[in-house]
């Protein structure tokens, strides 16, 4: 009887999210929305460059050429990264070479390269 009422007890505070999400509570990965507002300073490609593997870039410039499946060239007036963008990331939005974008990320630095995992675009108005 102890073990069901513990399992019962677990299964219970486990769901707890679930059903506090419909009625505005705690809200998952899934969720839709989220925090809008500043994402700290927007850096420069030349700079982000320099950081720390896994550090948090802003940047702003244009996305210049598909160069693999999710792998991209990014080129601000600093100069040229290459960017990785999941398919989901894109969010429906189709850009051009033209388009001005803010792409916010972290900075992936392999032994001889860096490149920035990014996880938002925004196609920003001309």
């Amino acid at each position: 009887m102890k073990k069901y009422l513990l399992a019962l007890s677990l299964a219970s505070f486990c769901a707890l999210p679930v059903f506090a999400k419909g009625n505005g509570g705690f809200s998952g990965p899934d969720n839709a929305g989220g925090f809008v507002g500043p994402n700290g300073s927007v850096t420069t490609v030349e700079r982000a460059k320099t950081l720390r593997d896994d550090t948090w870039v802003t940047l702003h410039g244009n996305i210049t050429q598909r160069i693999s499946d999710d792998l991209y060239q990014f080129r601000d007036a600093s100069g040229m990264v290459n960017v990785d963008i999941d398919d989901k990331y894109w969010r429906g939005q189709t850009i051009s070479p033209q388009d001005v974008v803010e792409i916010q990320g972290e900075v992936d630095k392999d032994w001889n390269s860096v490149e920035i995992d990014v996880k938002q675009i925004i196609k920003k108005a001309r």
